[in-house]
């Protein structure tokens, strides 16, 4: 029987708007009712409530307020919480 042994924790964000990969990730934490993001939605706030949900407390993924780009914020917290291939 196989099992995958580091299923990724973060949609990697490239090639997504916004609102595309803030939606994968509410589907991948459908338990912890993140909310659905649309055009009008603050990224830095969805991104403090992704930061503050139980699965991510430990991870020490950064902050989103201090980044001016959501591109950015979301590729450092891919780093963070992804395991590294090497």
């Amino acid at each position: 029987m196989a099992t995958v042994l580091n299923p990724s924790l973060v949609y990697d964000p490239r090639y997504h708007t916004f609102e595309s990969w803030a939606s994968l990730m509410c589907e991948q934490y459908a338990s912890q009712q993140l909310c659905i993001p649309d055009a009008n939605t603050d990224w830095k706030e969805w991104g403090a409530g992704l930061k503050a949900i139980d699965v991510f407390t430990n991870e020490g993924i950064p902050t989103p307020y201090i980044y001016d780009d959501w591109h950015e914020w979301a590729e450092a917290l891919v780093n963070a919480v992804n395991p590294s291939v090497n």
